[in-house]
């Protein structure tokens, strides 16, 4: 499924010129001014938003205004005429990711919007990661943050309602007597005492037997 990409322009030809180079690519949909831009945002969503400055009734910078607020993870992209670049500098300040000076060069365009798409994949990836790093994993008093932990903790929930007999292995002190208890917590004896025995404190025979 191609991604979604809006032209925002109110000279005809170069719509229909920008929408002919792109259209291979991505799913274009076309306006020809901020108002219609407004209408397209809230009813679809864009991957790109590639919008002329000057225009007739509100300018280019009102669409970038607008899709950082409706549209914030949309790749927005100025294209403004020679002479304009101050201002193009300034839609960047208020959140466009580029501009591009008229008549716009297809390749660099190309180049441009494969670029911000790239860095918005790398930075949904990098938050996604510091999330996954951040998030505290809880169950029955026990706290962490490592997948391992996670991993544990659902092992715990799946096999404490079941009747089957669980060895838990591990290191001393990284908690085996916790994660027991959890499964004690978590099972249909949940209402009778918990019990841990000493292993080593029992005869071998009687170990084995166990």
């Amino acid at each position: 499924m191609k991604p979604n990409l809006l032209i925002v322009d109110d000279e005809e030809h170069t719509r229909e010129g920008l929408e002919l180079a792109l259209e291979d690519k991505f799913e274009v949909f076309l306006a020809s001014s901020a108002e219609e831009a407004f209408n397209a945002m809230e009813a679809e969503k864009f991957e790109v938003v590639l919008t002329d400055l000057r225009m007739s009734g509100e300018s280019g910078m009102s669409v970038i205004d607008f899709a950082i607020r409706h549209a914030p993870d949309a790749i927005c992209i100025m294209m403004t005429a020679y002479g304009q670049v101050d201002v193009a500098v300034e839609a960047m300040k208020r959140g466009a990711f580029d501009f591009l000076s008229k008549p716009v060069n297809l390749e660099k365009l190309d180049l441009l919007i494969m670029r911000g798409l790239n860095e918005r994949k790398l930075k949904k990836e990098n938050h996604d990661l510091h999330k996954r790093l951040d998030k505290t994993y809880s169950f029955d008093g026990i706290l962490g943050k490592s997948q391992a932990l996670e991993k544990v903790l659902e092992r715990v929930q799946l096999v404490g309602p079941s009747k089957a007999t669980v060895l838990v292995t591990g290191e001393t002190g990284t908690g085996k007597e916790l994660i027991a208890q959890a499964i004690h917590q978590n099972s249909d004896c949940s209402r009778g005492p918990f019990v841990p025995v000493h292993c080593a404190a029992l005869p071998s025979n009687l170990l084995e037997s166990e």
